[in-house]
């Protein structure tokens, strides 16, 4: 599950937050080569990607062509267009409807490909190339010569360019098994877009997290405490400069519920008081803060989660660095 690479978040201003929606495909900020002239809306496509310029490749280094007559001009443009002309027909007998290129696309070739019905569109990136592969089911290919028919994506729905906001995008949603999907918001001013797209990554990443290692443990700072309290414990029975790290630890932990306290508004050092007063005692290790009320409760009652695989992978980094700590000491 690679949130970063086929969780794409668009964020467009402008209407509510409840215009928000999960896209079962891919959004792309690009238009069709010729709007007037190609499709814009297409069912039941069939996409092939390409990895390849449609157009004369330049050489790499400079190039000098020497023109004896003035005939050889011609020959020379005539070349080019040949060229340009037997990769459309390599790619046109594979009657795609949608034909997409991370390289340039000429008008020569988009002229062969509106003549022929196919949509084009030319210079996207590597990783919406990638994206649309997952929706559709299509392979990304290298050289047209090696085009083949299990290349060819047949899983999308409805290839759509349309107007979202002030720009364009082309859709391809409603896929029969889409790997990949696009996360579209809406809101006022690009601010709260950003921040909407901060929490949204935090919840995809804990989503991701607990369908990995589906563990959860009390939430409202009540696992924090316990830990915070256990570590306390720990350093006093243990002498000399080698307690520090686990006093530096506990008090480190008691920074979730002191955030949870302020952000429900309460007296921070009483809530603190009170919740390391009951966490002393071995059977209180379910209370925390209520985040919506900033009451102290059980959050296991009140069924309040946390996830706990961060906290494990947090405490074996804490052990490790305690040990680290002792053997320098």
């Amino acid at each position: 599950m690679d949130i970063q690479k086929y969780i794409k978040v668009e964020k467009v201003p402008g209407g509510q937050l409840e215009d928000s929606v999960v896209r079962k495909g891919v959004m792309i900020n690009k238009d069709v080569i010729a709007p007037g002239k190609m499709r814009r809306k297409i069912f039941n496509q069939r996409i092939i990607l390409l990895d390849w310029p449609l157009q004369y490749k330049k050489g790499e280094n400079q190039t000098n062509a020497e023109l004896l007559k003035e005939e050889d001009w011609g020959v020379l443009l005539q070349l080019e267009e040949e060229y340009i002309e037997r990769l459309c027909v390599q790619i046109l007998k594979f009657i795609p409807d949608v034909v997409i290129t991370e390289k340039g696309l000429s008008d020569l070739a988009c002229h062969y490909f509106s003549k022929a019905g196919v949509s084009g569109m030319r210079r996207l990136r590597k990783t919406h190339n990638n994206r649309i592969a997952k929706a559709c089911g299509a392979v990304i290919v290298n050289r047209p010569d090696e085009l083949q028919q299990s290349d060819v994506g047949t899983g999308g729905g409805i290839f759509e360019v349309k107007k979202i906001g002030d720009e364009f995008f082309a859709v391809i949603v409603d896929c029969k098994e889409p790997k990949a999907c696009t996360v579209l918001l809406r809101g006022p001013s690009k601010d709260l877009l950003n921040e909407v797209e901060r929490n949204l990554q935090d919840a995809m990443s804990v989503a991701r997290n607990i369908l990995k290692n589906p563990k959860l443990g009390p939430g409202g700072g009540a696992t924090q405490l316990t830990v915070s309290a256990t570590l306390k414990q720990k350093s006093s029975s243990v002498e000399g400069i080698e307690k520090w790290p686990y006093e530096a630890a506990a008090i480190s932990f008691e920074a979730i519920p002191r955030t949870v306290a302020q952000n429900c508004g309460v007296n921070v050092i009483r809530t603190m008081t009170a919740l390391q007063g009951k966490h002393a005692e071995v059977e209180k290790s379910w209370i925390g803060i209520d985040g919506n009320t900033g009451v102290i409760t059980d959050v296991k009652e009140k069924k309040i989660g946390g996830y706990l695989f961060g906290l494990l992978l947090l405490l074996s980094f804490i052990s490790f660095a305690i040990s680290i700590f002792t053997f320098v000491g």
